[in-house]
């Protein structure tokens, strides 16, 4: 048989199941860490495809295994993360989201339905290709500590190791029908800088009897910017953002007692990661201390970059150009944005690629993480499809 046409066949034959189980789990969003209903409806379509798994590791993920004709040949796992997002959806379809507060603007919920479709079309083929395929189903990817790691600790990556951990992230920059692979350094590791300045509150009119925590937060902000624009080495891409100003009481005539800041660190480089933590430390004391104030720095080390292994996504890029051609497959530009799928690629080759979801002929062009974010659904064809051949693939 020719396996790559059973492939694209199921992956059109499924697609109306794949759309329903999507917009099913758009309609009920859940955050990280709370993502009940949501597993359990995994497990209800695992449940149908005869697929065995083990619920609640990690948390609320899934594991899944599918078994081939060679068990004991290669373990290739597959990703799909779970969580929503706390933002409430702007849209008149009638999937959209009706847990008022919560939803899927960043396509978890496309990637949850397209490692179901996924699961069917190598649950239908299984005696064509050898080895087994493990499906994790992860929950809280878009909050720390992350479902990752959590998931890694109850041992997905043990018993046998796999071979190879794929993972795809929807992608509304490019069109639906293409994808985008990177090799090497392909998004950053993400820290949360907390800084609490204290200095001494009184009247906005005198000034002089007051240690003013604004004025001072703003020194620090701009002194923080001279980290990334004078002493981290320029072909290392790195971002300091302070996101969020907040004083302690204070008024229009009123200097606060305090001011907090809140921000991220975002690099590729682990030893410079470190050192910018000590950094960011010493440079909002000592401007502080110049002031007469004093500080209180919490920093959250948070995701590691993410790299995807050279030689896997090589491979992986030529079974994608053989399925799709060489002008939907695209090279991905380096992200500062984070994702904890860093830690599989810690552990074992990892490779993460992008999907096209956009179309601007129909006017879906939203990015992630806003109200209005929504997909071409046609690539939920596409989605399966490719992931499942580059599974199984020969």
């Amino acid at each position: 048989m020719d396996l790559q046409q059973s492939v694209r066949t199921i992956s059109k034959e499924i697609l109306r199941d794949v759309i329903r189980i999507r917009r099913h789990l758009h309609m009920y969003p859940e955050l990280s860490f709370e993502e009940q209903k949501t597993s359990a409806f995994v497990c209800a379509e695992l449940d149908a495809l005869n697929i065995p798994y083990q619920a609640n590791v990690g948390g609320y993920g899934v594991v899944a295994t599918i078994y081939g004709n060679n068990p004991k040949a290669k373990l290739i796992a597959l990703r799909a993360d779970m969580d929503a997002l706390p933002i409430t959806e702007v849209s008149t379809l009638d999937y959209a989201s009706k847990n008022q507060g919560v939803m899927h603007a960043c396509g978890h919920d496309v990637h949850t339905a397209s490692l179901l479709g996924t699961a069917r079309i190598v649950q239908q083929l299984k005696d064509h290709w050898s080895g087994q395929i493990r499906l994790l189903f992860q929950p809280a990817e878009e909050r720390m500590p992350g479902g990752a790691i959590k998931m890694i600790e109850q041992g997905v990556l043990e018993n046998p190791r796999p071979a190879a951990v794929i993972g795809q992230h929807v992608h509304p920059e490019f069109e639906v029908g293409t994808v985008g692979f990177r090799s090497g350094a392909m998004m950053a590791s993400a820290d949360e800088i907390y800084i609490d300045v204290l200095g001494k509150g009184g009247h906005g009119a005198l000034p002089h009897n007051t240690i003013d925590p604004v004025v001072i937060a703003s020194h620090i902000i701009i002194q923080l910017q001279n980290l990334v624009s004078r002493v981290n080495n320029p072909i290392l891409p790195s971002v300091l953002t302070i996101g969020k100003i907040e004083s302690v009481g204070g008024s229009t005539n009123v200097i606060p007692n305090a001011v907090r800041l809140q921000g991220t660190f975002r690099t590729f480089d682990e030893q410079w990661r470190n050192r910018a933590h000590r950094m960011i430390e010493d440079v909002a004391r000592s401007t502080a201390m110049s002031f007469g104030a004093t500080v209180e720095v919490h920093i959250i080390k948070g995701y590691p970059a993410l790299y995807s292994d050279p030689n896997l996504t090589e491979a992986l890029r030529a079974k994608a150009i053989d399925y799709l051609g060489p002008a939907r497959v695209q090279e991905m530009p380096i992200r500062m944005t984070a994702e904890d799928f860093a830690y599989y690629a810690l552990e074992r080759p990892a490779c993460f690629y992008r999907l096209g979801t956009a179309n601007k002929n129909k006017g879906i062009t939203s990015p992630v993480h806003t109200n209005t974010f929504d997909i071409d659904e046609d690539v939920l064809a596409l989605s399966t499809g490719l992931m499942a051949w580059l599974a199984i693939g020969r």
